[in-house]
């Protein structure tokens, strides 16, 4: 976007220092091109006389292929067939429209690819034990299916877990010893996102 507004404040700059100099050959034009009133009469009929000594041209013949049969290969004419190759430019306003309406379909299609990947989804909440696997660890992928399932889906994936000791009534036996098997930990998904 900065790369386009450089673009279009050069491009500005290039028409306004044109535009400058134009201006300035218009007004360093030669004396001739000024209307001669406040000349004397004397100098008048003088001026004549040398414009009677000049024998006239002919005019040049028309260029073919050139509109009108005749084009002036001037530094005007020149200054003209520049200012129309220059594109025409856009306002503020249109700009920040043209950009607005880019960043939204950019944001509609990344918005679309995210919802094709991961399908129409859901998040649920409950509690459901993780099983343990083969290796004793806790399979909470298997937990979070199963939480899913109980909402009417199909599969799931933890986002939350939780953990508790379980522990079996000798414990609360006064004077009892603990042993290493009198209580496990137990892991909970509390959370998935469901498919």
């Amino acid at each position: 976007m900065m790369a386009r507004a450089d673009n279009l404040i050069a491009q500005a700059s290039a028409r306004v220092v044109v535009a400058i100099l134009a201006t300035s050959l218009l007004l360093i034009a030669p004396r001739e091109a000024w209307p001669q009133a406040d000349m004397p009469p004397s100098s008048l009929g003088e001026r004549e006389r040398a414009e009677q000594a000049i024998p006239q041209q002919d005019a040049p013949a028309p260029q073919p292929g050139s509109p009108g049969g005749q084009e002036n290969p001037g530094l005007f004419n020149e200054l003209g067939k520049m200012f129309d190759k220059l594109p025409t430019l856009k306002s503020p306003q249109q700009t920040i429209e043209d950009f607005n309406a880019r960043a939204r379909d950019a944001a509609k299609d990344a918005s679309d690819s995210l919802f094709r990947l991961a399908g129409p989804s859901s998040m649920v909440s409950g509690r459901i034990v993780c099983p343990l696997s083969a290796n004793a660890a806790p399979d909470c992928k298997l937990g979070a299916d199963k939480l899913c399932q109980t909402k009417g889906f199909k599969e799931g994936k933890s986002l939350n877990t939780d953990s508790a000791e379980t522990c079996s009534a000798k414990v609360l036996i006064p004077g009892r010893a603990r042993k290493p098997d009198d209580c496990r930990t137990d892991n909970y998904v509390t959370r998935a996102l469901c498919q």
